[in-house]
């Protein structure tokens, strides 16, 4: 019966399920116990009872049962605990209405030297892209497919948009090297550079992974997402893009964006 109301009560009750340290030290003080109580019985030899018998046979392996079961809903209950629901997570997105928590200020220079903060594209839209000149496929023809986008948003669509060129690598990237770089796609493209410090704090705002691998002294590669940012008039990320579309797939989406009512 202690048994019994042992797991009856560690199911009705998750809070107070089975702890190992109080479920084997009421065994142990039972055990003992029965130890003191017996003391005196050690005197002369005493025919143990059927009873005595029964009680130890069973209560040790009702225990373990108990304790197990005790466990697997403790376990249980802490996995409940930690699980973090739908929306609770780390949050990207203000609300469906307002779009996601990307961007912010920053403070580089452009290809000329100037600087340029994010004021100075305010009234734009502006299809940002984060690279570096050294990269050896993805990164030229990323390149030239925003010099293709703005050709066909330009061209067919008589949309302007204003391309802007980051660099993740402003060690190598010095104004002077990205201008030459951007000039043979497209001179239209703003080219952007900086510290290493204002460089990495642009990158965070707008979620940008990057990292320098196969490093032989001042020779390496730059590992990054590739990805395409829409930034609307007031500066706010509405759209980001990968490296799986096309030029002519790239202006199509631009321009559903473009032609959206304001919210």
């Amino acid at each position: 019966m202690q048994v019994s109301r042992f797991l009856l009560n560690s199911i009705k009750d998750p809070c107070k399920r089975f702890t190992p340290p109080k479920c084997f030290h009421s065994v142990s003080c039972m055990r003992s116990a029965r130890k003191t109580n017996d003391q005196p019985l050690l005197t002369g030899p005493s025919p143990r009872t059927p009873t005595s018998k029964s009680w130890k046979s069973y209560i040790l392996p009702g225990a373990v049962l108990g304790g197990f079961g005790g466990l697997i809903l403790f376990l249980h209950y802490n996995d409940e605990r930690r699980a973090i629901p739908k929306g609770q997570g780390e949050k990207f997105e203000r609300s469906a209405n307002q779009g996601p928590i990307i961007g912010g200020p920053f403070s580089l220079v452009d290809t000329e030297g100037h600087l340029v903060t994010e004021r100075n594209l305010l009234g734009n839209w502006v299809l940002l892209y984060f690279g570096y000149t050294s990269s050896p496929d993805v990164g030229p023809a990323e390149v030239q497919k925003m010099a293709k986008t703005i050709d066909i948003l330009e061209s067919k669509q008589d949309q302007k948009i204003l391309p802007v060129f980051v660099t993740i690598d402003p060690q190598r990237d010095t104004p002077s090297h990205l201008r030459a770089y951007l000039k043979e796609f497209d001179p239209r493209i703003m080219g952007l550079t900086g510290p290493v410090a204002a460089v990495r704090q642009m990158t965070q705002e707008y979620r940008v992974y990057f990292k320098k691998v196969d490093e032989e002294g001042d020779d390496y590669l730059v590992e990054s997402s590739h990805n395409m940012y829409l930034v609307n008039p007031k500066m706010e990320v509405v759209r980001c893009f990968g490296v799986e579309y096309s030029g002519e797939e790239l202006a199509d989406a631009i321009v559903k964006e473009l032609k959206k009512p304001e919210t």
